[in-house]
């Protein structure tokens, strides 16, 4: 199961187990809907992945900037904390 994707469809639940499923604050069962958790797990990936990229860019972007600037490799790892 893929217990985040089952807290953002679910706003009762409380509580998810591979095993014994997803709990309510009462300790009840709550139905799930397997293919909503799939679609939003793969929201999330895909988010994920897409937050990522952008950060890889973004740091591209700030290197690039950097050198134009004339800063050293040496001095952009310096500032950077070793990008």
């Amino acid at each position: 199961m893929n217990h985040q994707a089952i807290f953002n469809l679910y706003p009762n639940v409380v509580s998810v187990d591979d095993g014994e499923g997803a709990k309510d604050s009462e300790g009840n069962s709550v139905a799930i809907d397997e293919s909503l958790v799939d679609a939003e797990a793969l929201r999330l990936k895909e988010a994920y992945e897409a937050k990522r990229v952008q950060a890889e860019a973004d740091k591209a972007s700030a290197i690039s900037k950097l050198e134009a600037l004339g800063l050293t490799d040496a001095e952009i790892k310096a500032l950077s904390g070793g990008l």
